[in-house]
């Protein structure tokens, strides 16, 4: 077989659990690097990313060889559990 091209694109939108505000401008910016951050120490390639105060957008390529279950499992769960270590919001975030 030869050469082989794909290109995944996902288009991922998550908010946070019962649309509480907890993303404010400065929390969000914070986020949104470390998930950059995140992405690239794992070889995932993100496009663009932004948000508003209660959820996410993130466009990001796919490669083939990871399930689209696993790798948004990863930027949710990732990042929410640093929301919480680093103490961002005044309530658990989730």
């Amino acid at each position: 077989m030869g050469h082989v091209y794909y290109k995944i694109w996902i288009h991922l939108v998550w908010g946070t659990k019962n649309r509480h505000h907890f993303l404010t401008k400065d929390i969000r910016n914070n986020v949104f690097k470390h998930i950059f951050g995140k992405a690239d120490e794992k070889g995932f390639y993100i496009d663009t990313i932004n948000g508003y105060i209660e959820h996410v957008h993130v466009l990001f390529a796919l490669n083939p060889k990871y399930a689209v279950s696993e790798v948004v499992n990863g930027f949710k769960g990732e990042s929410s559990h640093w929301i919480n270590s680093m103490k961002l919001t005044p309530a658990h975030f989730a």
